[in-house]
């Protein structure tokens, strides 16, 4: 976490990228096109003896749209002015790109797809490669979610549920080296302080402080039950709020999933304890 954020003078965004694309994703796409495609389409001086002709000429008919008799004859050529094309597009005319060409069965297309959701899995995209067609894998209206329970938690009197919040989303978006297990600590120990809090036991555990916050406001049986069962996935499901020596399975998608949840639930809570009289804003 950034200085600034550490002492709650600039509270930390989601960085995942839905509608923009920074250096490091657009070279690291770059990258895959040049291992895939580029180069091995150069490895034939004219266009004409290339494995990669028909896949050239179908860009120029049907994603360009341009003139076929203007497609250079050679493959360096050719090279050069789609990396021209690339890095003067903009994020979205990237991704068309990419789409494009993972539905037109270009060679190792598997690989190729695969590869991709690599980079954009490093480079914290909102967007991966399901079943051959690129797909949002998350949206604005949950990131707007975590946003707004790191702000709602800002005040003083929150400041535990925020550095969870905040800790969650810093080890989920660190692209050298996230930690997923411990985001996913970070992410139910919020929901649990702001449990604690409410509920006016700080040592209490997250199941029995829902108990108790239903005797003060209303929450539904079904969401009370659901986290309480997500609390004991963390407790026991994959060791994440306790040591373990073997190697933990989860991923970006299972860190990402408890964030929006946790956020979501946060907010909720937040409104139905003001409604209460239980919190202090």
């Amino acid at each position: 976490m950034k200085f600034s954020e550490r002492i709650g003078k600039k509270q930390p965004r989601v960085n995942i990228q839905l509608d923009s694309m920074d250096d490091e994703l657009r070279n690291g796409i770059w990258n895959v096109l040049t291992a895939y495609i580029i180069d091995p389409m150069k490895t034939r001086h004219e266009l004409q003896y290339s494995e990669f002709r028909g896949l050239i000429e179908h860009l120029w008919f049907s994603f360009f749209k341009q003139p076929m008799d203007q497609i250079p004859r050679f493959t360096e050529i050719i090279a050069d002015n789609l990396r021209k094309r690339f890095f003067k597009w903009d994020y979205l005319e990237v991704y068309d790109f990419i789409d494009f060409l993972v539905a037109s069965d270009i060679p190792n297309g598997r690989e190729f797809a695969d590869s991709m959701n690599f980079i954009l899995k490093r480079e914290f995209s909102g967007y991966r490669f399901v079943n051959g067609q690129l797909s949002p894998i998350t949206n604005e209206g949950e990131i707007l979610e975590i946003e707004k329970a790191i702000s709602s938690t800002s005040q003083p009197r929150l400041k535990g549920v925020n550095i969870h919040l905040s800790e969650a989303l810093n080890k989920l978006s660190d692209k050298k080296s996230p930690d997923y297990r411990n985001s996913i600590k970070e992410s139910i120990s919020a929901v649990e302080a702001l449990c604690q809090l409410i509920a006016g036991d700080k040592k209490t555990e997250l199941g029995k402080a829902l108990k108790e916050l239903k005797e003060t406001i209303t929450i539904h049986g079904a969401l009370e039950q659901g986290f309480i069962k997500i609390y004991g996935y963390t407790s026991d499901g994959d060791g994440i709020r306790h040591a373990m020596l073997e190697e933990s399975n989860l991923d970006q998608e299972d860190a990402l999933f408890m964030l929006v949840s946790c956020s979501a639930f946060i907010n909720y809570l937040q409104t139905k304890a003001m409604k209460a009289g239980k919190l202090i804003e």
